[in-house]
Formats: C-alpha cells, sequence, structure tokens
C-alpha cells in the first residue's frame, strides 16, 4: 500500500527549501505527501534581502482537526522550521489530532547553525522546539541546534568522537528519541551524520565538498524520512540521504549557479531512485 506523509513546513516561493524541497522529494520516491503550511514567503532567507513573509500560524490546528473529522491518517509527519514560539505550539496542537501510536513523527528542529540562533530566534525558543522534540520518534539537528537543545557548549572544529556522544547522550537522555545528528566531520574528506538508536551509537560519511549551501538539511531529512518509509533501516537510510547531498552539492557546484539559488537536486532525482533500489 501506497505510504503517506505530512510535511509541515513554510513555501518559500523562490529558493530551494522547506515544502519546495520536501513535496518534490518525497513525491518522487512514490510516496503520497499532503502539507501544512507554515507560512509563505516570496524568497527563502539565506543571502535574500526584503522578502514578503505571510504567517499562516493560525491554519495550522484547524487544517489537522479537519483531517481528523475526515479519517484522513498519516504512515509520517515531518515537521522542519518554524517561525516562533506561537508556531511551535500550533504544531504541538496539531499533533494531539495526527499523531497515533502506529505513526512516525520525524523532526527537524530548524534553528541554528555554525554555533548560532538564526536571527529572528531568542533563547527562549530552545524550550518550545525541544518540547517538540520530546514527542517525536526521530530528530535530526545538526551540531548547533543538538547543543543548543542540551546547553554544551559548541565546538566548530577539533572534536572527537567522545564530544559527539556526549551530546548524542545528553540528547536523548532528554527526548528519549532517536537521533541523527548532521554535519559530522572527524576530517577533510569525509561528512555525515552520528546515530543513536537503541541506545547504539554509528556513524556514516560521504565525500565532504569544498562549499557549503543552504538548505541541504531540507534535502537529507526528506530523503531520510522517504528511505525510512520504503523499509530501509534508519542507518541504511541515513547513509541514502549523505551520499545524495553530497552528490547534489558536487553537482550544483560543477554548474557554477547562484548559491542563492539553493542546491539543484531536480536533476539528481534519477540518482536518488537508483539508491533506492540498491540498498
Amino acid at each position: 500500500m501506497q505510504k503517506k506523509i505530512v510535511a509541515i513546513h513554510d513555501i518559500s516561493c523562490f529558493g530551494r527549501c522547506s515544502l519546495t524541497v520536501a513535496l518534490p522529494l518525497l513525491s518522487a520516491t512514490g510516496i503520497q505527501t499532503s502539507v501544512i503550511p507554515t507560512a509563505v514567503l516570496s524568497t527563502h532567507t539565506g543571502g535574500f534581502k526584503n522578502q514578503t513573509f505571510h504567517d499562516l500560524t493560525q491554519d495550522i490546528e484547524p487544517i489537522a482537526e479537519h483531517w481528523k473529522s475526515e479519517n484522513i491518517d498519516f504512515d509520517a509527519i515531518y515537521t522542519g522550521y518554524l517561525c516562533g514560539p506561537t508556531q511551535v505550539c500550533a504544531v504541538i496542537s496539531a499533533l494531539e489530532h495526527i499523531k497515533t501510536d502506529s505513526n512516525l513523527l520525524i523532526t527537524d528542529p530548524v534553528m541554528g547553525d555554525n554555533g548560532e540562533l538564526y536571527s529572528g530566534f531568542s533563547l527562549s525558543y530552545v524550550s518550545y522546539m525541544l518540547r517538540l522534540c520530546q514527542k517525536a520518534d526521530i530528530i535530526t539537528p545538526n551540531i548547533t541546534e543538538a547543543c543548543l537543545l542540551t546547553g554544551i557548549a559548541f565546538k566548530d572544529k577539533d572534536y572527537g568522537q567522545d564530544y559527539i556522544e556526549k551530546l548524542l547522550n545528553k540528547l536523548y537522555s532528554l527526548t528519549n528519541a532517536k537521533i541523527i545528528l548532521t554535519g559530522v566531520s572527524f576530517d577533510e574528506r569525509k561528512i555525515g551524520v552520528a546515530i543513536f538508536e537503541e541506545g547504539e551509537i554509528s556513524y556514516v560519511f560521504a565525500e565532504k565538498q569544498p562549499v557549503s549551501f543552504h538548505s541541504t538539511g531540507d534535502i537529507f531529512a526528506s530523503v531520510l524520512g522517504a528511505s525510512i518509509l520504503h523499509g530501509r533501516s534508519i542507518k541504511a537510510s541515513a547513509q541514502i540521504a549523505v551520499n545524495f547531498v553530497s552528490l547534489c552539492i558536487k553537482q550544483t557546484t560543477l554548474q557554477k549557479s547562484d548559491k542563492r539559488y539553493g542546491v539543484n537536486f531536480e536533476e539528481n532525482i534519477p540518482h536518488l531512485l537508483k539508491y533506492l533500489e540498491n540498498l
């Protein structure tokens, strides 16, 4: 039977991120993808200025409530960037209508990078995101977000497995979720993720590219969720996702397009489908 997922994200009308990444990637793998849009922006915020912004917080819970009244259910729920504490609370309320014991909640706690909160967020926002993570089955923070959630000091470089595993153990103690910690790199050649599942820690890596792009986390989490719904293990799904992100960055770099436009994942979807077939 075809799997169903709902993606709870904003819509940036130009620039590859959030729903304009999640919807095509999940759909391309054969998953019926529904959406709860949290906001509409003319562009994403990664390099563009003066974008328009329309908040859709008031619509989030009524959409979920309507679905419940129609007996619509999902195999998974995937949440990404949320605009603030009020919106996090709205999503938590929406989960009361659509989260069940048998479906999966994947939460990407998007709120910071490079050791800092994203602009527009205050430290109080972290406690709200932690509440959402505590309801999730799987969370996909980067190192900055894991540090914010745990209160552990951020290290940009020169960390070892002991530091990463300290983050994972503290985050698990706070959330009881399975954790995929993104952006983990112990040398200049490879980058990937650390996985905490059933008390065990493992790692998967791919080739590290010399540049970084906005919204690769959206690509990673979307592919991860798609692969899990197709029956792959979390570790195998993480490997598919890091391989795909690395490939997309490499191809985008070769094309020398404006970095603000995001990563060219569309032309690489055939490779994603091959990854899903082969693992």
